[in-house]
């Protein structure tokens, strides 16, 4: 089982921001990398307005994908997953990651991954205290459907896919993270608590009551 990590960067310059001494884009690679995610692609503009994230990620196990006229969002996902599976062609997952949320635990990101091993059809989003945030875990099956709705933010194509009943689990991690941007400085965050469950169990309709309330997290233009 493998599972990687489709970092997007719509916005160069949040992704060089100083998030605790590194910029973003490195500390979120290095969480996705010691959680297990991999590969790890990072998706951004071409040319230009990506200046400067390629030297961010130097000596980094991530590539730079910037694909000439996909719309970021959908899309961007799709394009990340297929050059993922291109590496990996085990890749049977990837989180949808959007590069703002530089403060998830590499616990958070092991704990989605068990939850694939669970149920590998499902998508899988992270929570903290009842709010959905990201990474979302995304099955490699519905690489061609991102592609074919690449207008979409991505979360919004997660959510369309739960409401046409898409096997969809929502799961607290308890890491504050999952809910906060960069734009938050990581010591004003809550502590970190981890999961009250095993993300592999108990079964999956454990949390069914949360998912029928969650709370959406939009990404503010992020995806």
């Amino acid at each position: 089982m493998t599972v990687g990590a489709i970092v997007l960067v719509p916005d160069p310059s949040v992704a060089l921001r100083d998030a605790d001494g590194l910029p973003a884009i490195r500390r979120v690679v290095q969480a996705a990398w010691a959680g297990g995610a991999l590969p790890i692609v990072v998706v951004s503009h071409p040319g230009t307005q990506a200046a400067g994230i390629g030297e961010a990620l130097e000596g980094l196990p991530a590539t730079l994908l910037q694909p000439d006229g996909v719309p970021p969002g959908a899309g961007w996902f799709a394009s990340g997953l297929a050059a993922a599976r291109s590496q990996v062609r085990e890749t049977g997952a990837a989180l949808l990651w959007p590069v703002r949320y530089a403060w998830i635990d590499p616990e958070t990101v092991t704990s989605l991954i068990e939850a694939h091993g669970a149920a590998s059809g499902s998508i899988v989003r992270a929570s903290f205290h009842g709010q959905a945030g990201f990474p979302i875990l995304v099955p490699a099956d519905l690489q061609s459907r991102f592609a074919a709705e690449r207008a979409l933010h991505a979360y919004q194509l997660v959510e369309a896919l739960a409401s046409e009943g898409r096997d969809f689990r929502v799961i607290e991690l308890g890491d504050p993270g999952i809910v906060t941007d960069v734009e938050t400085p990581r010591s004003q965050l809550p502590p970190y608590q981890g999961p009250p469950e095993p993300a592999s169990g108990p079964p999956a309709d454990w949390n069914a009551e949360l998912a029928a309330h969650v709370e959406p997290a939009h990404e503010m233009g992020a995806s």
